[in-house]
């Protein structure tokens, strides 16, 4: 008892009542610093939401996308923040904080040599976020390989390609991203038909195909913008190619082509163009003499093809 009495006899009461306010102060800094960025990062949220939708971005992945985003950044305000503050609390109560200072920046070091990659890959996947490169059902091309988009994480992108094989990227690794299915994509074709059509004629028959689907109730609204047919693109070794562009909604660029081919042939068809082929000749030199074909109906049979030799 007297040991308690002696030990509460040395205790400075105003010292530690005034600490003990400042403490709280402190902690009420702390706690609307937190309110403050709370709200801020939710009105930011909200503007983004806005913003992808306005682009045209579905509202569960920009939302999705946004989430995540958001989430981080809180994680890392309310990280530093309260480090800030526990540090001043101990510096308060007489906690000398440099030597904790100087180890946790040891500790710091370590980790990031041991952990350099898994940072890399963070950082680079909140700014794959954060810029809107690629998202969940994008169609993209990364580091040559191509496919949709199932997953986009703070450390990995995770792409199916048209196999059902699944392929996982880590963000750091990532050197070549090509998004096909952006805002908007396109189909561009090489139509090839034989040199002996006239072209102009031919670019009509492919304009009134180009109108037809435009017209079309099923695959009018897939094309987003007049179609382009820029003219004869190559002179090939069977073909005079003519080329051309049909702009799309986003991932329909296959649908419409396909249909558009589809098309094509039937109306080249219709109209007698030729869509050429390539063509080989056999040549066995001097030794051997050329051979004939001609067509022989037979009275028990259908027309057959018989091979003769030429005679001298």
């Amino acid at each position: 008892m007297n040991l308690f009495q002696e030990f509460a006899t040395n205790i400075r009461w105003e010292t530690l009542i005034f600490t003990g306010f400042r403490i709280l102060i402190i902690l009420a800094f702390g706690w609307l610093a937190a309110r403050i960025s709370t709200q801020v990062l939710k009105r930011m949220e909200r503007r983004l939401i806005s913003k992808g939708q306005a682009e045209g971005e579905p509202p569960t992945e920009s939302a999705k996308r946004v989430e995540t985003l958001v989430r981080l950044i809180r994680q890392g305000i309310g990280l530093t923040l309260w480090a800030i503050i526990s540090l001043i609390i101990l510096k308060e109560i007489g906690v000398e904080i440099g030597p904790i200072l100087a180890g946790a920046g040891i500790l710091g070091l370590a980790i990031g040599f041991g952990a350099q990659n898994l940072v890399r890959d963070v950082i680079s996947g909140f700014f794959m976020i954060l810029e809107n490169q690629v998202r969940v059902g994008d169609v993209a091309i990364i580091n040559g390989t191509g496919g949709m988009v199932e997953k986009v994480n703070f450390r990995t992108l995770v792409l199916r390609d048209q196999a059902g094989v699944v392929h996982v990227f880590p963000n750091g690794t990532i050197t070549t991203l090509s998004n096909m299915t952006q805002e908007w994509s396109a189909y561009v074709f090489d139509i090839g038909v034989a040199y002996k059509e006239n072209t102009d004629r031919v670019i009509g028959v492919l304009q009134d195909v180009l109108d037809r689907m435009q017209a079309d109730p099923d695959f009018g609204p897939l094309i987003i913008a007049p179609p382009e047919i820029m003219g004869v693109n190559q002179f090939a070794d069977s073909a005079v190619v003519i080329k051309g562009r049909i702009k799309t909604k986003p991932i329909r660029q296959w649908m419409v082509g396909r249909e558009f081919l589809r098309r094509v042939k039937m109306a080249f068809d219709e109209h007698g163009i030729e869509i050429p082929f390539p063509h080989r000749s056999l040549y066995f030199g001097e030794a051997s003499k050329p051979f004939f074909l001609q067509w022989q109906n037979q009275a028990n049979s259908p027309n057959t093809l018989t091979e003769g030799v030429e005679k001298e």
